[in-house]
């Protein structure tokens, strides 16, 4: 039987990730918690890393299928935050934003991870990037960091 599963350390790996200014005091947080792991578990070089800072989370879909496309990266990381508030900008927001990457993540030849809250509150999102729930933004980066090495064994 063969089994195929990825390690996380990925020395050496060119990672792009693409940020939401909007919501940036969350948003802050998940990218540290992104870059640390990058660095400090998956052994990412900071020349290795480029970050991009987009409007919003509805523009982050264009910029990740760029960076994607441009062959410069072994995986992408998209980081944001999408907080419910008393109108329907949220739904249109956060579904064409998940529609968007998820689009980008099947028609890529490298991994996109997934790294967008979508919240019913700031509270939720301060947990998410942080505190009580760990930090996605972290979690995004590892993600990525083993789907390299996924794709890297399946191709072997």
């Amino acid at each position: 039987m063969n089994v195929i599963e990825g390690v996380v350390a990925t020395p050496g790996a060119r990672v792009a990730i693409a940020i939401a200014r909007f919501n940036h005091f969350i948003n802050d947080s998940l990218l540290e918690g992104a870059v640390d792991a990058l660095k400090r578990i998956g052994q990412v070089g900071d020349d290795d890393i480029t970050v991009v800072w987009v409007p919003g989370a509805y523009e982050l879909p264009l910029a990740v299928r760029a960076l994607a496309d441009s062959g410069r990266y072994d995986a992408v990381v998209a980081l944001g935050t999408v907080i419910r508030g008393g109108t329907a900008h949220f739904e249109y927001v956060a579904g064409e934003c998940s529609s968007g990457l998820s689009q980008v993540a099947v028609s890529s030849t490298i991994p996109v991870a997934f790294g967008v809250l979508t919240t019913e509150s700031i509270e939720q999102a301060i947990e998410r990037a942080g505190t009580k729930a760990g930090n996605k933004g972290a979690e995004a980066a590892l993600t990525a960091l083993e789907m390299i090495n996924v794709l890297k064994a399946i191709k072997a």
